[in-house]
């Protein structure tokens, strides 16, 4: 479980990123005064990047996005130079295709080229995103643009974050990402606090958050309803995740409230390079949620999920409360297991109580069951029970479920209880 001293080292990063951040140049450049436009027809990307290579040209400072709505496609940061978007700022992505060039990256947990995100933060150390202003992916209208099978690299996610250290996200609103909302990759050292994240309901993958194998990661006070999982964590997919071979690791995420998503915070489905100590704590997971508490992996993906918490969580009439699921989302072409197989291990469920329609499922692999959960002070309300299926060591003494029909739980394939 992550321990007391790992939170007070991310405590410790935090106020050190905030002390980093607060000695870098202190030099603002408002697009406006550059030739910026907040026009519906103008696209302002040119503008926007020669800003940015001027700041940090000059030895960096923070690029301020004024009021008004300035459209624009990719965006490059570079070392020195961090964005502040002001209260009625909008920076909005264009639905276009060549305004985001490509970029080596991951996406879905393999290593490739892939379209760039709108917001590009690559290989910086000292990074932030400030302001109470709004960046906006255009993702309704990126689903009248073309089908996901017409576009070759897909659709662009929002804000990137890749191989950087000492990263701050915080107090921005994002709105109808095309693809994930925040997605943090290969970094350390990252905290996003007090962001609020809609996508609207039928925006396809409109995840809030993703931590892809990185590490020391706070998220804090953030308010998500999109399509997809609220935050999703991972590490790679199969043989390419596991060659990578990088987890993600150290992670708490604290005082968010989930609304209507596919997870509240997931684990997986791409997972090949292992997760490891991670907090879920004192959150409130609201109607519409489909699964707060999500594990999600198929056979052929390998790496090991293990100590993880859920503490302090508040069920208000989601779908499920529990799903552990080790053969999600089985479609062809289904890949041949890995050798070992994925393992989900030592998960503690703490102080997690409220009302939801069905209590879930725990489903593991027979020759890799889902070993050691540990429920304490859980109460449920539901329309059915639990199910566990192909599961080692799970201690329910601390879990009470009251049901309207069937058994409050459900056993098959158990062993050592």
């Amino acid at each position: 479980m992550i321990t007391k001293i790992i939170y007070n080292q991310i405590i410790i990063v935090h106020l050190l990123i905030l002390s980093l951040l607060g000695c870098q140049e202190n030099r603002t450049y408002n697009i406006r005064d550059f030739g910026a436009t907040p026009d519906s027809t103008f696209v302002n990307t040119k503008t926007i990047q020669r800003v940015i290579d001027k700041c940090a040209a000059n030895g960096g400072g923070t690029v301020i996005v004024p009021e008004g709505i300035f459209r624009s496609g990719a965006l490059f940061f570079k070392q020195g130079v961090n964005l502040h978007i002001e209260k009625g700022g909008v920076l909005k992505g264009v639905v276009d295709e060549n305004a985001y060039p490509t970029v080596n990256t991951r996406w879905e947990g393999i290593e490739r080229e892939w379209i760039s995100a709108f917001i590009n933060a690559f290989d910086i150390d000292g990074f932030s995103i400030s302001g109470k202003g709004t960046i906006d992916g255009s993702g309704v209208d990126w689903l009248n643009y073309k089908s996901w099978q017409e576009l070759e690299s897909g659709r662009p996610r929002l804000i990137a974050i890749q191989n950087c250290k000492n990263v701050s996200i915080s107090g921005i609103k994002i709105k109808n990402q095309a693809c994930w909302g925040v997605f943090v990759l290969y970094s350390q050292h990252v905290v996003i606090k007090d962001l609020v994240i809609r996508a609207e309901h039928h925006i396809p993958m409109s995840d809030g958050i993703d931590i892809d194998s990185s590490k020391d990661v706070l998220i804090s006070n953030c308010d998500i309803d999109v399509n997809d999982d609220c935050i999703a964590i991972k590490s790679g997919k199969d043989e390419d995740g596991r060659r990578v071979n990088k987890p993600a690791e150290n992670i708490i995420v604290e005082k968010c409230i989930f609304n209507y998503g596919h997870g509240g915070v997931s684990m997986g489905s791409e997972m090949s390079g292992g997760i490891r100590n991670v907090e879920i704590r004192d959150c409130i997971m609201s109607t519409g949620n489909w699964a707060p508490i999500r594990f999600k992996s198929q056979p052929s993906r390998g790496g090991v999920v293990e100590n993880i918490t859920y503490r302090n969580l508040e069920l208000r009439n989601t779908r499920q409360a529990f799903e552990f699921n080790m053969e999600w989302r089985m479609v062809p072409p289904v890949k041949p297991p890995s050798d070992p197989l994925p393992i989900v291990r030592n998960v503690q469920i703490i102080n997690v109580s409220g009302t939801v329609e069905n209590a879930g499922i725990v489903h593991g692999l027979k020759e890799s069951p889902i070993y050691g959960v540990v429920f304490e002070n859980c109460h449920i309300k539901a329309k059915k029970g639990l199910v566990l299926e192909n599961t080692e060591n799970i201690d329910l003494s601390g879990l009470t479920i009251e049901v309207e029909e069937g058994k409050p739980i459900m056993q098959r394939n158990v062993t050592g209880e």
